[in-house]
């Protein structure tokens, strides 16, 4: 009998969420899990880590038959100490973090502390994966994005990524079917901010984060037409951020110095 893949979860909405439910119920199917979660919710953190103070780690039995701990970190920090800590550079055979309340399409995710967990496990070289539902509710449905969830999970144990290469997943909310599974690109698309100025009982000003999101991409190929044609998206992302096309036209510029 082959051995089961050992797989780390994690998330940014902390360890209570029912996301990270969902998804450690789907991930039990599959092999040994060990969950490292935040121990409060950590959304919009990106890919911030823990510097200047310390970080505590503590083991938890939430459910049966899984090796559980919660951090007072980022979502990146709980990879970093998985694979150093508890997995001791052993490191697993797939990272999964989600599944988070909330998409994670388009520029979405740059912000991400869900992906950035991924992103993460993927510079460890660990097949890693981000799931993201359309649904910021804490009593969100994820039944319908369990068969993806494993069908997805598997094929990655089946057939890896390429080096340096991770998967942004994101689902449509369960108003009706969904279509199936698009590979696709990340859109054109992002948040109109505005900042609305308050005033505090001791007359100081504040101001709440607002925004309306805009999609300025009308392609058929990408993660925001695909969810809003009820698919489930699938963009394939990595961490190398140097922009190869701009090297050249940059080599042709004439330093003065």
């Amino acid at each position: 009998m082959s051995k089961k893949p050992r797989i780390l979860v994690v998330n940014d909405d902390g360890i209570t969420a029912p996301g990270i439910k969902c998804l450690i119920e789907v991930m039990k199917e599959i092999g040994e899990v060990t969950v490292v979660a935040p121990d409060g919710p950590q959304s919009g953190m990106g890919h911030a880590i823990t510097i200047g103070k310390p970080l505590r780690l503590d083991k938890i039995n939430l459910y049966e038959g899984v090796d559980m701990y919660k951090c007072s970190g980022t979502p990146v920090d709980c990879v970093k100490l998985a694979v150093n800590k508890i997995f001791k550079g052993n490191k697993p055979d797939l990272c999964v973090s989600g599944i988070n309340h909330g998409l994670n399409n388009s520029i979405n995710v740059i912000y991400s502390g869900t992906m950035s967990a991924a992103v993460e496990g993927a510079i460890e070289n660990i097949p890693s994966i981000g799931f993201s539902l359309d649904d910021f509710t804490w009593e969100a449905d994820f039944s319908h994005c369990r068969k993806y969830v494993k069908d997805i999970c598997l094929q990655t144990l089946k057939n890896s990524l390429p080096q340096g290469v991770l998967l942004n997943v994101n689902f449509p909310n369960n108003s009706k079917p969904l279509a199936g599974i698009k590979i696709c690109r990340q859109a054109n698309a992002k948040w109109a901010e505005e900042f609305d100025e308050r005033v505090d009982p001791h007359k100081r000003n504040y101001y709440w984060l607002t925004g309306v999101f805009q999609n300025h991409d009308k392609g058929e190929d990408s993660d925001v037409w695909a969810l809003e044609h009820h698919y489930v998206s699938v963009v394939p992302v990595q961490f190398d951020m140097t922009a190869h096309h701009a090297i050249s036209n940059l080599n042709g510029w004439n330093f003065n110095v």
